[in-house]
């Protein structure tokens, strides 16, 4: 069992898990991911290594609360154990060698994007950091994000914090002003990646992408999270989940990824009846 050592609602809908499972912090590296249980019954859902202690061995996995699984985890509280937490699984991220970075993270996936600005830092290299929210009363990681970066700039899509617009019109100026950087890694919603690439295409800038599609035994044995890259089929879980983003075919990954959405729509709705019966 895997012990839940601290939880920290970051925002409304997201959740900081610090789990005991000194295995897993033994070899985790930023852009492995694990799969967690939350109970024997429950659904095996991955989540990207957010963090990790080697010393205390812990895991830190952020999580958004949108389905029937998150849920059930976010229903845990600090004491209480999760069934399984198998990792690290995937390849790490290749972060060794680059001088000038800029990390682009949007919403939760501003959780992945973390870890490997904070290694770059660690590792010497320039990091520009573009996070990017909906509004102000879902930021997260700011301070950890500051922290680690050279340079920082805050989006909103509705302007409520830092500045007005979309991670993709602060990279460009970024960009255009003149910053000669040896990668771009983008981290965050599918359409959002998309564009990033769309971006810095334009400029010859090398970038990486997190693929984080449907995904089930996180051995490439069931195919779930397949990806057409550069022509070619990938798993995310034994190939990835980082990529060349301007060889992944974004549409194909959108239309996968929308597959189980009414299936998800039922799973909430279930969890949700079931914890309010366990309520009254």
């Amino acid at each position: 069992m895997y012990r839940i050592v601290e939880k920290e609602a970051l925002n409304p809908t997201v959740t900081r898990m610090v789990i005991e499972a000194p295995l897993v912090a033994r070899k985790a590296q930023p852009g492995q991911f694990i799969i967690f249980r939350a109970s024997e019954d429950g659904e095996r859902v991955p989540l990207t290594i957010a963090d990790y202690d080697r010393e205390k061995g812990t895991v830190t996995i952020i999580f958004q609360i949108v389905g029937g699984a998150t849920m059930e985890l976010n229903a845990l509280e600090a004491g209480d154990s999760l069934t399984d937490f198998v990792g690290p699984l995937g390849k790490p991220s290749d972060l060794e060698g680059l001088k000038k970075v800029a990390v682009v993270g949007g919403g939760v996936g501003c959780a992945i994007a973390y870890p490997t600005a904070k290694r770059l830092h660690e590792l010497g290299a320039e990091v520009h950091a573009v996070v990017g929210f909906r509004s102000r009363d879902l930021v997260i990681l700011e301070k950890e994000f500051s922290a680690v970066s050279d340079r920082m700039l805050m989006m909103t899509d509705d302007g409520s914090y830092g500045e007005k617009g979309l991670v993709t019109n602060a990279l460009e100026r970024l960009i255009q002003e003149g910053n000669r950087y040896d990668e771009v890694i983008a981290i965050g919603p599918l359409v959002m990646m998309k564009f990033v690439c769309k971006v810095t295409e334009k400029y010859g800038v090398k970038t990486t992408v997190s693929m984080n599609p449907i995904m089930i035994d996180g051995t490439g044995m069931c195919g779930g999270c397949r990806l057409t890259v550069g022509g070619q089929t990938k798993f995310a879980c034994v190939d990835g989940p980082d990529f060349d983003g301007h060889q992944v075919d974004f549409d194909e990954a959108i239309q996968r990824g929308g597959m189980y959405r009414d299936f998800e729509a039922h799973a909430r709705e279930a969890a949700c009846n079931l914890f309010k019966k366990e309520a009254e």
